[in-house]
């Protein structure tokens, strides 16, 4: 299913959401951290105005999420005057998966204004396909292309990714597709490996810089990832996501474990 309809079919209370995720977004022994993220991020929709939009969103990921019905609920934690701080808790049984805090903001005026600049032209465009027991099965849900830096397993000491991203889904963009292209990126640091290695998020921190993102298409969208330092087998990693005509709308940071 594609995300909109997981969206269109997920099964939403006050404070709660049942999704039925399929093995094609899978990522492993796991669920794909991105589609893991939309499902607290809908439980928190059903306590927040749509008018507020989501500001920054924190992510713990605790223990696997097999495909299935995939359950979160959640809570406000304080209404200010502007911002809304919510919790969501992934669980299974009483077990805890995920946990989120996600702050929505209204617009406020401010002389404060900083855009990103645009990314810079492709290095190169080889296309980095779905191949079924090869690759994460979430990767069938995406159109990719590595256009700078090295895809994982290059056996190359790199420090930067950089991708081309489509989604195959028809519907409107939302909250929920900005969060699956930000976690698309895989760990920078399995450039480094030669052969198969696992790795995989701890923390993440995905920050929305506009709210006016979504008349562009879900294609064409840019991801540049670097790996700002690694020790110990845990690796710090920042991304930057590009909507099609260049517009930073994104900025991710992440906590992430390699097994070698």
């Amino acid at each position: 299913m594609t995300l909109s309809e997981l969206l269109a079919a997920a099964q939403v209370a006050d404070g709660s959401v049942a999704m039925d995720i399929g093995d094609d977004w899978s990522q492993g022994r796991s669920l794909f951290g991105g589609i893991q993220a939309v499902v607290g991020w809908r439980a928190m929709r059903a306590l927040v105005p749509a008018a507020i939009p989501l500001r920054t969103l924190q992510m713990t990921f605790i223990d696997p999420v097999p495909g299935g019905t995939v359950r979160a609920t959640a809570r406000v934690l304080r209404t200010g005057k502007n911002t809304v701080h919510v919790e969501a808790r992934l669980e299974d049984s009483g077990k805890l998966q995920a946990s989120m805090i996600g702050v929505f903001g209204a617009a406020r005026e401010s002389r404060v204004r900083v855009d990103m600049p645009a990314p810079p032209g492709k290095a190169f465009d080889k296309p980095f396909r779905f191949m079924p027991g090869l690759t994460p099965n979430f990767m069938q849900q995406f159109d990719v292309s590595l256009i700078d830096g090295a895809p994982p397993l290059a056996n190359t000491q790199a420090t930067r990714a950089s991708y081309q991203l489509g989604l195959h889904d028809s519907g409107p963009l939302t909250e929920a597709h900005l969060l699956v292209f930000a976690d698309f990126v895989p760990p920078v640091a399995l450039s480094w490996m030669a052969k198969p290695t696992p790795g995989s998020s701890l923390t993440w921190m995905f920050e929305l810089l506009r709210e006016d993102f979504t008349a562009h298409p879900p294609t064409g969208w840019r991801a540049d990832a670097q790996l700002l330092a690694a020790r110990d087998g845990y690796t710090s990693q920042s991304t930057a996501l590009h909507a099609p005509d260049g517009t930073a709308i994104v900025l991710s940071r992440q906590s992430m474990v390699v097994f070698d």
